[in-house]
């Protein structure tokens, strides 16, 4: 509640670093969603110009400004009128939104270092909302971002976040190969292990029981939502477990653990 109560004067206290962080994140966000799109089928991040998925018009200048061009296109192809969708901006104010809240928490390079971990968790949480995998294009340097952030700048820190790292891996692993045994079926992908490993890189062991129970409850609170919203949940239904890991890791690294 306190953090609420200063807001005002965080945004007011963003400084040069904040908002070119607050200015970057829509330009960060478009090629997250290039990532996002691209990454799970392995097709080639390349800086060629985009074009209409629709018609094929190759776009120009204007109509590739994050936000401001679907907006002054009305989220329409300016070419053949084709609804663009809300999958590109969706992100662009997603890292936006990461970029606010990094710098409303942390000052200089330690909210570029909240942001840099918020949009990589945002591209591994929306691949995993989109397609059910959690590459390890993205994974595993997570993994290695979050120790080499900790010797770098916080290297009395090393030693817990190596530990959380691999207690991490080994302690989401096992309690999959559990679930196999127990239900003869797949309870988690392969990639969430990794990502529980990269949660130990960034937050430490310690940290590590409050990211698995802030991601319970909010996996637990997506499906409700989208049971109430009418979907179907069935005993065998797939639900990506990767977004609200994410979130938690980036709550926790912000935050700290909860207090018990």
């Amino acid at each position: 509640m306190q953090f609420l109560a200063d807001l005002p004067g965080r945004f007011a206290g963003f400084g040069v670093a904040g908002w070119s962080a607050v200015a970057a994140a829509p330009f960060i966000g478009s090629f997250l969603g290039v990532v996002i799109r691209r990454l799970p089928d392995a097709v080639g991040l390349s800086w060629t110009r985009s074009r209409c998925e629709k018609c094929g018009t190759r776009l120009r200048p204007r109509d590739l400004v994050p936000l401001f061009s679907w907006l002054a296109a009305r989220g329409r192809c300016r070419y053949c009128g084709e609804p663009l969708g809300w999958f590109y901006p969706g992100v662009e104010l997603a890292a936006l939104a990461v970029a606010v809240v990094s710098f409303a928490v942390d000052r200089g390079l330690w909210g570029w270092l909240d942001c840099v971990l918020g949009w990589w968790l945002l591209a591994l949480g929306w691949i995993d909302l989109r397609r059910l995998v959690l590459p390890d294009a993205l994974n595993l340097p997570l993994i290695v971002a979050g120790l080499a952030a900790a010797l770098l700048w916080s290297p009395e820190d090393l030693e817990a976040r190596a530990l959380g790292a691999v207690l991490g891996y080994l302690g989401l692993a096992a309690i999959a190969l559990l679930y196999r045994r127990l239900r003869r079926r797949e309870g988690l992908g392969g990639g969430d292990p990794k990502l529980f490993a990269a949660a130990g890189a960034w937050v430490g062991a310690l940290a590590l029981p409050s990211v698995l129970l802030l991601a319970a409850l909010f996996a637990l609170a997506a499906a409700g939502a989208a049971a109430a919203g009418g979907g179907r949940l069935r005993r065998h239904s797939a639900l990506p477990f990767g977004p609200p890991l994410a979130l938690a890791i980036w709550l926790v690294y912000l935050f700290g653990p909860l207090s018990f």
